[in-house]
């Protein structure tokens, strides 16, 4: 039935209904759903009031790359931290939680959900994860996008650009709360899983891409990493920062990321 629609449908008009379709199914059901929707009204209140709210302090964002077990995390306590994604896992070990969740992958967080609400802890998230999060108060939902626009958002209380990475996303957030300097740790920008960009892939055995084996373990589901739509877009953070006389600096150990000045990271303390 398509095809014959197609068919008899003028080209222009088959277009434009084709690329509504894919805007609604993408984005537009979720920006409907926001118009409606308290959740988001209290979301956007509680981002609203956490704008410049640690002006002049800095941060640390932590990614879960191999490296973080060469990395003194302990040093972090009382330290403002951003945790990305599975970084829970190693809580048990630190004995102390980092001060934030930062989540946007639909793949993680669906089969994440119920690990992550358990959490006692800030989350921010995207609004497309509202159904699996359903009563957690500690959830603040972020509009973000991994399609459109390519940009960096000084206001996280509008549309965020995911960037191909949720780290960007927590820089962005990082922003927002005023913080002057933001750093990243743990964020080694190197798989050893190779394939196309973007691209879901089934876990078959453990993760050597990870902090810990059983990350993304047998069985688990998710996207190979887009390094260079990353860079593209750390390199969007780093003009934003600078050209507001704020500084990202990359403390990682060993890792392979290059766009922003490197750091010793025991020197931080």
């Amino acid at each position: 039935m398509k095809q014959n629609l197609k068919r008899i449908t003028p080209a222009p008009l088959w277009k434009a209904a084709s690329e509504s379709y894919w805007w609604y199914l993408n984005r537009g059901r979720h920006v409907l759903a926001k118009a409606l929707s308290s959740r988001w009204r209290n979301s956007r209140r509680r981002m609203q009031e956490l704008h410049n709210s640690h002006v002049g302090e800095r941060c640390f964002i932590i990614g879960n790359g191999p490296s973080l077990r060469q990395t003194d995390l302990t040093k972090l306590q009382g330290e403002f931290t951003f945790g990305l994604n599975r970084i829970y896992l190693i809580f048990p070990e630190l004995g102390f939680t980092t001060s934030c969740l930062v989540s946007v992958n639909d793949l993680v967080l669906e089969q994440c959900a119920d690990e992550m609400k358990a959490l006692e802890l800030p989350k921010y998230l995207t609004w497309r994860a509202r159904r699996w999060f359903s009563g957690d108060r500690r959830a603040v939902f972020v509009d973000t996008d991994f399609t459109g626009v390519e940009d960096f958002s000084p206001d996280a209380s509008e549309r965020v650009f995911e960037g191909f990475t949720v780290t960007y996303v927590a820089l962005q957030l990082a922003f927002h709360m005023g913080f002057s300097q933001a750093v990243l740790i743990g964020v080694d920008h190197n798989f050893f899983t190779q394939g196309p960009a973007n691209q879901a892939v089934v876990s078959q055995g453990d993760d050597p891409n990870h902090f810990t084996p059983n990350y993304f373990g047998a069985g688990f589901k998710w996207q190979l990493p887009d390094l260079e739509g990353s860079e593209r877009a750390y390199r969007l953070a780093k003009n934003a920062y600078e050209s507001n006389g704020r500084r990202v600096l990359d403390a990682t150990i060993g890792g392979k990321l290059t766009i922003f000045p490197k750091v010793d990271y025991n020197s931080l303390f």
